[in-house]
C-alpha cells in the first residue's frame, strides 16, 4: 500500500494562481483570526463543517490547506490527501507570511 502524500507550495505560488481561482483555498486557524482576515476566496474548515466540505468538494481540484505558520496546514493537508482529494498542498509559511508578503490581498469577515 503506498502512502498518500500532500505536497508543500510557496506564498509565492499560490499568489500566481490566485486569480485564476484554479485552487481551492482552505483555512484551518481558529475562527475569530478568520473572520479578522483571511486569503481571497478562502473557505474556513472546522471539525463541524470538514465532512461536508469532503462530501460536495470536487476532489480533483488543487486543494491548499492554510494555517497560521504552516505546521498544522501539513497533518490537515496530509488527512485531507486520505480523504482521496488528488492534489494537496501545504501552504509554506502559513497566513502569517502571506500576511507579511501580501497585506493588499486579505479579505476580511466570513
Amino acid at each position: 500500500m503506498t502512502e498518500v502524500v500532500f505536497k508543500h507550495m510557496h506564498i509565492n505560488e499560490l499568489y500566481a494562481v490566485l486569480a485564476e481561482q484554479s485552487h481551492v483555498v482552505v483555512d484551518i486557524r481558529d475562527p475569530a483570526s478568520f473572520q479578522a482576515s483571511h486569503i481571497p476566496n478562502a473557505i474556513h474548515l472546522t471539525n463541524d463543517n470538514i465532512s461536508d466540505f469532503i462530501r460536495e468538494a470536487d476532489l480533483d481540484a488543487p486543494l491548499v490547506v492554510c494555517c497560521y505558520h504552516g505546521n498544522s496546514s501539513q497533518q490537515a493537508a496530509q488527512f485531507l490527501a486520505s480523504q482521496d482529494f488528488t492534489d494537496v498542498y501545504s501552504l509554506d509559511g502559513g497566513f502569517v507570511d502571506w500576511q507579511l508578503h501580501y497585506p493588499e490581498h486579505i479579505e476580511k469577515g466570513a
